[in-house]
C-alpha cells in the first residue's frame, strides 16, 4: 500500500488528521487514516468508533459492523456503538438482528418505551 502524507506523525498527529478528515465529511479517507490508527492501538475504543463511524457513512456497512462488533468487545456497555451496530443492520436489511442491540442502547441510554418501564 502507497504511503501518503495522512499516515505520518505520532499516533495523536494522526488521530488529529482523521478527526479532520471526518469532521470534512471526508469519510473514506479518515478510514484509511482510522484503520492503521486502530490496529496500532487495539486497546483504545476511541479510534475504532471513529473508524466504524467512517465506514457507516461511506457506506461500507459490513467494515462498520466487523467494527462496531470489536468495540462492544472491548467495551459490551458502549450504548453508542449498540446504537450504531443496530442501525448498520437495518440498513443491511438484517432488521431482526438489529432489534437486541437497538434495546440494549436503549437500555443504556435509560430511553425505555413507556409500556416497558411500567414494568
Amino acid at each position: 500500500m502507497e504511503m501518503t502524507y495522512y499516515d505520518h506523525g505520532t499516533a495523536a498527529e494522526r488521530w488529529e488528521r482523521a478527526r479532520q478528515f471526518f469532521d470534512a465529511k471526508e469519510y473514506a479517507t479518515a478510514a484509511r487514516v482510522l484503520d492503521a490508527l486502530a490496529d496500532e492501538v487495539p486497546e483504545q475504543v476511541a479510534p475504532r468508533l471513529l473508524l466504524a463511524r467512517a465506514y457507516y457513512h461511506s457506506a461500507q456497512l459490513r467494515r462498520a459492523e466487523t467494527e462496531l462488533r470489536k468495540v462492544i468487545e472491548l467495551d459490551p456497555v458502549e450504548g453508542y456503538a449498540r446504537l450504531m451496530l443496530g442501525r448498520t443492520l437495518e440498513r443491511q436489511n438484517r432488521a431482526d438482528e438489529a432489534v437486541p442491540h437497538l434495546r440494549m442502547a436503549a437500555a443504556l441510554s435509560g430511553d425505555f418505551p413507556q409500556e416497558t418501564a411500567r414494568l
